[in-house]
């Protein structure tokens, strides 16, 4: 069965920092494309960050850009999101998702392109 675990999340003051990483079970992410998505109850889900199957392309929405990094170690099955300087309204629920791609340099920002999604870890940012 092919899932996927985020873990990570947790509350924090804000500036501080996290790091989410979503791990792949029953399947390797080598030639799946990642993006991470968030949600505030009331609210759309919206893409935070994503990334090629090769990792060399990556793309970050303007709220997150130059605090946030995506990354990811294939031989891990992992995905990482490192979040610095955190901010209150970055409180959510964050998801991870997944799509098979033969392109391994493409970048994918809808969500309703992916295939496999996690169930999402909560970051609270609060003092």
């Amino acid at each position: 069965q092919l899932q996927l675990v985020e873990s990570g999340g947790g509350l924090v003051q804000p500036g501080g920092s996290l790091t989410l990483s979503c791990a792949a079970s029953g399947f390797t992410l080598d030639n799946y494309a990642v993006g991470w998505f968030r949600q505030v109850p009331g609210k759309e889900r919206e893409g935070v960050s994503f990334i090629s199957s090769s990792g060399r392309s990556t793309r970050y929405a303007d709220s997150v850009k130059g605090r946030f990094t995506i990354s990811r170690d294939n031989a891990k099955k992992t995905v990482y999101l490192q979040m610095n300087s955190l901010m209150p309204e970055d409180t959510a629920v964050y998801y991870c998702a997944a799509i098979r791609t033969y392109s391994s340099g493409i970048l994918y920002v809808g969500q309703h392109e992916y295939h496999y999604w996690g169930q999402g870890t909560q970051v609270t940012v609060s003092s």
